[in-house]
């Protein structure tokens, strides 16, 4: 099986880790939470380490920083969602 560059790098290997603590975390949260924060905590996981992926298949400089600049704005979110579920009770330790 091919190795891609990106799976090489740790910060995607982090990020992979992460959306898998994500999934798992988010498993137990309300079932009327299911296309709320777990839908959008899932997603914002999913995207950092997507969007570094996708950043290292660019040809340009500026092109992969765009995709890194989003891969860090994901993380953005995500801490953000991690913050709410947090003050609302559905996550009682950190991740």
């Amino acid at each position: 099986m091919r190795i891609f560059s990106y799976e090489k790098l740790n910060v995607w290997q982090k990020a992979r880790e992460l959306s898998v603590k994500i999934y798992k975390s988010t498993k137990d949260f309300s079932s009327e939470e299911k296309f709320g924060l777990t839908s959008q905590m899932r997603r914002a996981a999913v995207s950092i380490s997507s969007n570094i992926a996708e950043g290292t298949g660019r040809h340009s400089f500026k092109d992969k920083a765009r995709f890194t600049e989003i891969a860090y704005s994901s993380a953005l979110e995500l801490l953000n969602q991690l913050i709410l579920s947090k003050d609302l009770e559905f996550l009682s330790y950190e991740i």
